[in-house]
């Protein structure tokens, strides 16, 4: 398979939620440690390395490290790595910046997979300016991944959830979990949805507000139809808006079906 490509360090302008990274950024030269960061403004992996072999987005390129970029109130940016850890990698198509706290500032959301256990696999990690922060639990088993969709409010309680297709080859079930102010909590899951299909380098699926709240837009388990979840309090429910194409995911996403 052809190499995929993969982000370089990347800058948060103007981003709507789920949304990708825009431009690259230049940085200043202060030490970390130095400033109080007011917010992260942008990010990327580092270290490439393929100790992992499962190899299911294009390539066998995994990262050991990830950068992020913060700015101080001074408006001077600095940049801090923050490594997989000893038996793990980052193993995905691009950092993400998610408002995950709720607290107005975006967070940087990415997949952290197990290199060396077999009880482990992928989870989905989120960092701050500071660190790691919240953490849901490893899939279960080597070289299972997830692939994430997006987050909001979705049920509306005033606080946010983020959302995953776990194992979407195999179990293809939507898991949504919360932010409870310490971390992320399991508040329900749907089987029978996927948004990724092997040897992809992207994840077809995301987030979209449409007048009704917001929800998630994903393919039904065989890619023959084009889905949207809604969650109410705990129960997710998803219905078809026909068809399952790109474009039509595009249009989708974008309000028009």
């Amino acid at each position: 398979m052809a190499r995929a490509p993969r982000q370089t360090l990347q800058a948060l302008r103007g981003l709507a939620r789920g949304a990708g990274p825009a431009v690259c950024l230049g940085l200043a030269g202060a030490a970390w440690a130095d400033v109080i960061i007011d917010e992260v403004v942008g990010a990327g992996f580092r270290g490439e390395t393929d100790a992992y072999h499962h190899c299911i987005l294009g390539d066998c390129i995994e990262w050991s490290a990830l950068e992020i970029v913060g700015r101080a109130p001074d408006g001077t940016q600095t940049s801090r790595v923050f490594e997989a850890g000893a038996g793990f990698v980052f193993e995905d198509t691009g950092v993400r910046f998610w408002d995950v706290t709720g607290d107005g500032q975006f967070e940087v959301v990415v997949i952290l997979t197990s290199l060396t256990s077999l009880t482990l696999g992928a989870s989905l990690a989120v960092y701050n300016a500071e660190g790691l922060i919240a953490q849901t639990p490893h899939i279960g088993q080597t070289q299972r991944w997830l692939a994430p969709v997006g987050a909001a409010d979705f049920d509306g309680d005033g606080r946010i959830e983020v959302a995953f297709v776990d194992r979407p080859h195999l179990a293809k079930t939507l898991r949504v979990f919360e932010w409870d102010g310490a971390g992320l909590v399991l508040d329900a899951e749907l089987a029978g949805l996927t948004n990724h299909r092997i040897g992809e380098n992207f994840i077809s699926s995301g987030v979209r507000a449409c007048g009704a709240g917001p929800e998630m837009v994903t393919a039904d388990a065989d890619w023959s139809e084009l889905m949207v979840t809604r969650m109410d309090g705990g129960t997710l429910a998803a219905r078809s808006l026909g068809a399952y194409s790109p474009e039509r995911l595009a249009a989708a996403l974008d309000c028009g079906l």
